[in-house]
């Protein structure tokens, strides 16, 4: 636990620094390492890292993604890239079909899509408001978190009813109804103070809590889904964790897997509807 807590020090210490220096290449710079080292995790999770030239061509991807985010916002070009790289891996496989089965083909480019968008999706956050763009990072990446936390804490205490015993024997339904609880009463209290804040520095708005709140309940339930397929694959490659770059958390797989699928999810929320009005 001590291990454990240093490290999330040591992490949001790095956080607050990007986060300062967000409005330079630090912010997509910071993205690309984390995706490029998601990305070396799964792969060689997956078993993929022998097939050298079509892993190096999923880093350069991932690493490319976020400065698109930040410098491009149109998606015609990330989506133009994708395209693109999925052809030179089908015609790299052409090249290599006997030594590249096309099941380790597909999980590459899966992973590699997968990751590189959601991830680079906490760029997109940023630019979304030249006022709000590091709440909504914020947001994002508590909801993600906390959720976890509060379901932890919440299982431990209340947990008796398993949620998917054969996928992650400790998560308990009472467990999972404790992250949803919290996550939406921190992301309520830290839109609360955000406002507070940003109202003593002369910045006057509102917040929709009906919104902050449905935020708060399908983000939870988005990263406990993001966690339990994480978890599933390593089930199925027989791993405990994806890597030890992050000491008691394991790799960056590991702390990321329940952000994968709430960041596009904000991104997309966030496009339609305000948080701050």
């Amino acid at each position: 636990m001590a291990k454990r807590i240093l490290t999330a020090a040591v992490g949001i210490a790095l956080a607050i620094v990007v986060l300062c220096f967000a409005d330079t290449p630090v912010l997509p710079a910071a993205v690309a390492v984390l995706i490029v080292g998601a990305l070396y995790e799964l792969l060689k999770v997956c078993g993929c890292m022998e097939f050298k030239t079509h892993t190096v061509g999923c880093f350069i991807y991932g690493a490319v993604m976020p400065f698109l985010c930040a410098y491009e916002p149109s998606i015609r070009w990330r989506l133009f890239l994708s395209a693109i790289v999925m052809i030179l891996m089908l015609v790299g496989y052409v090249g290599d079909h006997k030594k590249l089965p096309f099941a380790k083909l597909c999980e590459m480019i899966t992973c590699t899509i997968l990751v590189s968008f959601s991830l680079s999706g906490m760029v997109s956050l940023y630019y979304m408001s030249d006022i709000h763009g590091i709440a909504y990072l914020v947001i994002a990446l508590a909801a993600a978190w906390i959720s976890d936390a509060g379901a932890f804490f919440a299982g431990t205490f209340l947990g008796k009813h398993k949620l998917c015993p054969d996928i992650s024997p400790k998560k308990t339904v009472e467990g999972a109804v404790g992250g949803v609880i919290t996550t939406i009463v921190v992301i309520g209290l830290f839109c609360l103070c955000y406002q507070k804040y940003q109202a003593a520095h002369g910045i006057i708005f509102g917040v929709n809590y009906i919104a902050a709140a449905i935020v708060g309940l399908l983000s939870s339930i988005l990263g406990m889904i993001g966690d339990l397929a994480a978890s599933l694959l390593k089930r199925e490659h027989d791993v405990k964790d994806y890597g030890n770059i992050l000491p008691g958390h394991g790799g960056i797989m590991d702390r990321f897997d329940s952000v994968l699928f709430v960041v596009p999810f904000m991104v997309i929320f966030l496009t339609f509807f305000d948080i701050f009005i």
